[in-house]
């Protein structure tokens, strides 16, 4: 059995794949089905009861984020990330977050298999904690894999500091009520990853409905900075657009250098 296999074994990928199924309650939530928030009533409390797709938001055991801690080391290589300069041409607020779709944006290899880059999008506070520890912001590349089994995301958390130059034009276009726009100029997304490919690898789900357990994630340990005028000007937009931390259960929480 392959290390991929061996992460993800759990998550049962070959009997949930991105297929019809997934995709169909993708777009279920896109029509406003089951509709969900980060608040009250329809918020990641009651996720599960809006509508049967998203019932692994309160029945799954392998769900997103995590508190990452207590990991155990492993002699793993790190991801290796091969992302291209993308145009602005898509900077969509889907009335969650901010996401930036990244067509020919190129992919990553992770334990052998290989997945395309599809899209990043920003979370105010962060998701995962490290140690009990919230970050300001979290970014998530999403991809897909070649094979079509399943998703990987690679999680990056942002402490205040430095501004940010990669966030600059994203910020400058992003829409203020939902909808599409498009900035100007390119960006590397490589510019979002920290130094240091350090990093924890579980296995895991979706953050938002359907919460499908169909990720590999990869969280990098070293966060980068954000301004706080950055972070302030997301946080205005999306004062809380995160889940708290779910159970880890019995899976492996994995740490690698």
């Amino acid at each position: 059995m392959n290390r991929r296999r061996l992460l993800l074994g759990a998550v049962g990928l070959a009997a949930c794949p991105l297929c019809a199924g997934f995709a169909s309650q993708t777009a279920r939530a896109a029509e406003g089905h089951g509709s969900w928030s980060y608040e009250h009533g329809h918020g990641p409390a009651a996720w599960g009861q809006l509508d049967p797709a998203y019932a692994a938001c309160s029945a799954g055991t392998q769900q997103s984020p995590i508190d990452l801690r207590d990991a155990v080391t492993a002699d793993l290589p790190p991801a290796a990330i091969a992302w291209r300069p993308i145009g602005l041409s898509e900077i969509v607020h889907n009335g969650h977050t901010i996401q930036v779709n990244t067509s020919g944006g190129g992919g990553m290899q992770l334990d052998g298999a290989g997945y395309d880059l599809l899209q990043f999008h920003f979370h105010h506070m962060s998701e995962h904690t490290m140690d009990g520890r919230q970050f300001p912001l979290e970014v998530h590349f999403v991809h897909k894999a070649s094979d079509g089994q399943g998703l990987a995301v690679v999680g990056v958390f942002f402490e205040e500091g430095a501004a940010n130059p990669v966030l600059a034009p994203i910020w400058a276009a992003m829409p203020m009520r939902k909808g599409e726009a498009a900035g100007s100029g390119t960006i590397d997304p490589a510019g979002l990853l920290p130094a240091s490919r350090a990093a924890f690898r579980y296995a895991g789900s979706l953050t938002t409905p359907p919460c499908s357990e169909v990720v590999a994630w990869t969280v990098m340990k070293q966060p980068v900075t954000a301004s706080a005028e950055q972070i302030g000007r997301f946080a205005k937009l999306f004062p809380n657009n995160f889940r708290p931390v779910q159970p880890l259960n019995r899976r492996f929480l994995l740490s690698t250098d």
